[in-house]
């Protein structure tokens, strides 16, 4: 099994759209790009999505051909294949990681989430997600604490794990 994206993390931006990526981050794209030579640059694939997602997903190239290789299974011509390759392969961004370990965002995807001044990673497994930290915690971290409160007070969610596919 491939290493997985874990943690998270507050990063500046500079104007120039410039973020510096978790180094722990930095090495789960390495061994997720099957071209990564030490001394280059690995690649990666940011979906910036609909306008209903509010933030940008990061795919190593791996977990991108992955995706890939589902939406190519799907029958051509369908509805649910012309939206996927639009959701997943129009509406994302190749890039790589520069020699100082930054990502360069350009003004398209930083104004779609209203990125200013300072980036918040967070590991999604395979993927990770860079948000506005104000909206991360204003939409994302809200709904983790209601479901959470949601829970008797001694529940262990790895319960939920017990009848996971393997």
């Amino acid at each position: 099994m491939a290493r997985r994206f874990r943690g998270e993390s507050h990063h500046k931006v500079d104007a120039k759209g410039r973020v510096s990526i978790p180094a722990s981050f930095r090495r789960v794209i390495e061994q997720g790009d099957p071209s990564f030579i030490e001394g280059l640059n690995p690649e990666l694939v940011i979906v910036y999505g609909d306008h209903r997602r509010n933030y940008l997903e990061c795919y190593t190239i791996k977990a991108i051909d992955e995706v890939d290789l589902k939406i190519n299974a799907l029958p051509r011509g369908s509805m649910e294949r012309q939206m996927l390759q639009r959701l997943f392969n129009g509406q994302s961004f190749p890039t790589v990681v520069d020699e100082t370990g930054r990502l360069v965002l350009p003004s398209k995807l930083r104004k779609k989430i209203k990125l200013e001044a300072e980036a918040f990673f967070i590991a999604a497994g395979d993927t990770f997600q860079i948000w506005k930290t104000e909206t991360y915690q204003t939409e994302e971290l809200s709904k983790t604490e209601a479901w959470l409160d949601g829970l008797p007070e001694n529940f262990d969610p790895l319960v939920y794990l017990d009848n996971a596919a393997q």
